[in-house]
């Protein structure tokens, strides 16, 4: 576990249990779900592609080569982890082109399932979220416990944390974010993005975990700002009601925190308190965010972990979980609650 995520706060205490997670590649499996077909017409060739050991945008690249197109003709809803079998979709823009042969693209650890037409590129973030199946191993510790945090994060759901791979190897994301804050400069606009983009989820993850520890993760306070669920809509509450309680029991609306950047947080009273000592416990951060131009928006504290299922085999000590996140989530952040889990792969 990263230094940055070390210290932040576990909604159910630490798990009694230690394992491994990606012993093999196969440990780790990802689906994507649009939340839409492709609808067979257009100028845009949707690939469904199952790739192995394989970085997102070098498989982009990969394909513009392959179909002969400029780089910026490609697109994905999401990146996806590297050290995992992954099955998401890109498009490529093909008008007035030949389509090459989808079935050998002669990219090792990658074959196309489907391709389809599309009338519009794929974006950054169209998509419903991510279906996950993950063995972990050689479990060790107390797994009577480890089955009633399954079950109460089936009930509760878990904390809304950016995953540690958003930061980077050893945490590298931040400290350059910090050096690019303090006047180095970066040229490169994705090197760019991705330091402002840690910066703000440290910060995020810092609120929060002043939530969990209050275990205010998952309930409403005086002046919270609300989400609806599966929308960026919110609306902010002075007093909590009955009403709002039984809308967050019901996961109709989550509490949620703010992304740093220009701007006032809407959160007020008690909620605004820690959103507002934000840029005094880490100046550096909070200023470089609004001298970068990046507006604030919203996460959710509370994460849903839907269809949850699971099969632990005890003598064997392996845990096999099936889940589905929405767009944005980390499955990391589900299994951080389950068990303290070291990598191989």
């Amino acid at each position: 576990m990263s230094r940055l995520h070390h210290h932040l706060a576990f909604a159910y205490e630490e798990p009694r249990c230690h394992g491994v997670l990606r012993a093999a590649l196969e440990d780790f499996q990802v689906e994507e779900v649009l939340g839409f077909e492709p609808d067979g017409e257009g100028e845009h060739v949707f690939l469904y592609v199952e790739k192995r050991n394989t970085n997102t945008q070098w498989l982009a690249e990969q394909l513009a080569r392959y179909a002969n197109i400029p780089k910026r003709d490609v697109g994905y809803a999401g990146l996806k982890d590297k050290n995992a079998v992954s099955r998401q979709w890109f498009s490529l823009g093909m008008a007035g082109k030949a389509e090459p042969d989808w079935s050998k693209p002669g990219i090792e650890g990658v074959s196309v399932l489907r391709h389809l037409r599309h009338r519009r590129k794929l974006r950054r973030g169209t998509l419903q979220g991510n279906r996950f199946v993950l063995l972990l191993r050689d479990l060790a510790g107390d797994m009577d416990d480890l089955e009633r945090r399954l079950q109460r994060i089936a009930r509760r759901g878990v904390p809304n944390y950016f995953g540690e791979q958003r930061f980077g190897h050893n945490d590298a994301n931040i400290e350059q974010a910090v050096a690019m804050f303090k006047g180095r400069p970066i040229r490169n606009r994705n090197k760019r993005s991705l330091y402002l983009s840690a910066a703000r989820a440290f910060l995020f993850n810092e609120l929060l975990s002043e939530r969990v520890r209050s275990d205010e993760w998952d309930r409403a306070i005086d002046g919270d700002v609300m989400l609806l669920a599966g929308t960026n809509s919110y609306f902010v509450i002075e007093k909590v009601t009955d009403e709002i309680h039984q809308r967050v029991r019901d996961f109709d609306i989550h509490p949620s925190g703010c992304l740093w950047g220009r701007g006032v947080p809407a959160a007020q009273w008690d909620a605004g308190r820690m959103e507002l000592a934000l840029p005094q416990l880490h100046p550096v951060l909070c200023r470089g965010l609004e001298k970068a131009g990046v507006e604030q928006s919203r996460r959710a504290f509370r994460l849903p972990v839907k269809e949850l299922q699971w099969r632990l085999e005890r003598k064997s000590g392996v845990l096999e979980l099936r889940f589905f996140l929405p767009a944005g989530a980390y499955a990391t952040s589900v299994v951080r609650e389950i068990c303290n889990c070291a990598t191989r792969v």
